[in-house]
Order: C-alpha cells, then structure tokens, then sequence
C-alpha cells in the first residue's frame, strides 16, 4: 500500500497536542476544519518561545554584552576568527565537545563566550554563564542530572587563586559533564600554570586533562581591548573639549 500522507488538519491536531491544548482537542471534531486554528496555534507556538527565551535569559545570568559584529577583529595579534565563526554554529554541542578559549586580561574572551552563550539560549538550549569566583557548591546542586544546562560557561579561570575544595568541586563538575554536555571556560593562564591558580590541589592534572579531552582550544593574543577603548574615549573627549573651545 502507498504511503498515507499527513494532511494539513492532521500536522494541526499534532502541533495541539504537543501544545496540550487539551479544550481544543476535546472539540477536535467540531473546530477542525476552521481556519482560525491555524492563526491560534502559531499565536500559542509564538508566545510560548517568547515565555522560554524569556526566562532562559534570565536563569542564565549572561549579562549585558558587546556583539560580536562591533568586535574590532583587527585588534588582536593573534585570533582565529573562522574557529570562533564555527563556534557560534553550535555544532560543537552536538557531540558535547568543550570549548576553552585563552587569552590575557582584556582581549574578549568572556565577550566571545557570551556571544556563543546568547547564540545557544536564542536556538532554544539552556545556558549557564558564571564566574569561576561563585560558589562552586551552588553550580554543583544546580548542575543535577535533571537541570543541567546544555551549555555551561565558566568565566575568568585564573583571576583567582582557589582553595583544593574549590580545585575538588571543580573536577566533580567537569567530570560529571564529560563527554555528556558542553562546558566553555575562558581563562588568562596557560594549563601549565594551573597548579598556581589550585596551587597543592591533587586533582588539578586530572581536571586539565578531562577539560581538554575533546575540546577546541582558541587561543587569541593581544593588548587589552578594554584599554584601547578607555584610550579611544579619552581622545574622543579631549577632542570635543578643543572643539568646543575653537
């Protein structure tokens, strides 16, 4: 027998149902066949994307951020554009790999990692972005096995020096992640140097070496960014400061 096809009145009754408009479906019978159905669903569709981006954003703590579209690229020395173009793709969660990007104070890494952050929560994935000066303890209660975000970004690895039972939980929320879902981690230290930011944790080899089994590394090099900006509003200052007195 030919295949049946599915028909315009059957994709409706299956876009209600993963609605669980559940009035709507008691009455199918008699409201199939007209054609406001069609208009009430994508309003519900439309509205109930809003609600979840919405309150994605707010749970993930991203932060007011720089698109990358005014990022000056030709400012770095070092920085591999088209790694970081293939990483706002998100391909990289599909199979879990990790991202680190490296890189001293100031040359864009966190924004870079909230642009990816944003790009993920707008396609529909959960996100969590925090500083690696929070409390680990409450990111390993909230990185259970039932809400776990499918993105999780941990900001400015190195600032800080850290206690081994912060070096501990660390490990344990790496670990539990490994190779299930996706962690971004910026940081101003190369991994040689992470026994100073753990310094006398015994775990610090063995955290480096699950973070950076199937990861992508983009390592971007350069003056601060930060600073150029600072320079450049001064400038712009001084300069409306001689024209007003011209």
């Amino acid at each position: 027998m030919p295949p049946v096809l599915m028909t315009e009145r059957d994709t409706r009754r299956d876009r209600a149902t993963a609605l669980n408009l559940h009035g709507l479906l008691a009455h199918w019978g008699e409201i199939a066949s007209e054609t406001w159905v069609t208009s009430l669903l994508g309003w519900e569709e439309q509205e109930r994307a809003r609600r979840s981006l919405e309150r994605r954003l707010r749970t993930a703590h991203i932060g007011r951020f720089k698109p990358l579209c005014d990022f000056d690229w030709a400012w770095p020395k070092r920085c591999d554009r088209g790694a970081i173009d293939t990483l706002m793709t998100l391909e990289f969660l599909n199979d879990a790999t990790n991202v680190v990007l490296v890189g001293p104070n100031g040359v864009g890494k966190s924004m870079i990692a909230q642009n990816i952050a944003h790009q993920a929560l707008t396609r529909g994935h959960t996100v969590l972005f925090t500083s690696a000066g929070q409390p680990l303890g409450d990111l390993c209660a909230f990185d259970s096995d039932s809400a776990r975000p499918h993105l999780l970004v941990i900001d400015e690895v190195g600032y800080l020096s850290y206690s081994n039972r912060h070096a501990d939980l660390m490990f344990e929320l790496i670990s539990r992640r490994y190779q299930n879902k996706s962690t971004l981690v910026t940081t101003n230290r190369n991994f040689a140097e992470w026994r100073e930011v753990f310094p006398n944790a015994a775990c610090v080899v063995s955290l480096v070496d699950r973070l950076l089994h199937n990861s992508e590394i983009v390592a971007i090099e350069g003056e601060s960014y930060r600073l150029k900006e600072a320079h450049d509003r001064t400038e712009q200052r001084a300069r409306q400061r001689r024209g007003a007195k011209s």
